[in-house]
């Protein structure tokens, strides 16, 4: 299993970086290198706990599907996403927050096995943990600007759609 861990400072209240995290469009923004789009399920907004979302992207040349489920949520500290259909053998992406001193912490642990033995590994160490690491990177690069920019705007600090329950 490989795991990959990060950790990013944002000038934003925790509920803002929580929400934008959460949120299917910024997602989307974040993806735009790879094409992300969600195709299925919740597809724009926020997303909650036991919704799904399936997601199509190119990486590596080729269109993909991975479709994931949010398992496990504590609004505004935690949750998590897995997959339930893709091309990992397991996939799991927990995001944590906390708010220190006005700033919040956001912290990633993504853990996945890839499938085919040894050719799944070796591939692994070549290229996919390198590509993941940065698709995180650049995601959190706009999430940071996104909740930056909404926390030091004069307007509410509110989505303009409703979020389901």
């Amino acid at each position: 299993m490989t795991t990959i861990q990060l950790s990013t400072n944002i000038k934003a209240p925790i509920e803002v970086v929580f929400d934008h995290a959460r949120n299917i469009d910024t997602h989307q923004k974040s993806a735009s290198k790879t094409s992300e789009v969600a195709i299925a399920g919740t597809m724009h907004g926020l997303i909650n706990k036991g919704e799904t979302v399936t997601w199509r992207g190119k990486h590596f040349g080729f269109f993909l599907q991975h479709q994931s489920i949010i398992s496990q949520m504590e609004l505004h500290s935690y949750f998590v996403d897995e997959q339930l259909k893709g091309h990992f053998k397991t996939f799991k992406h927990q995001h944590f927050f906390e708010e220190i001193d006005g700033q919040t912490i956001m912290k990633d642990v993504m853990q996945y096995e890839t499938p085919y033995g040894i050719f799944g590994r070796v591939f692994d160490k070549l290229a996919l943990k390198q590509h993941l690491t940065k698709f995180l990177i650049e995601r959190n690069k706009v999430l940071k600007v996104q909740s930056e920019m909404m926390s030091s705007s004069k307007q509410p600090r509110r989505f303009l759609y409703l979020e389901r329950f």
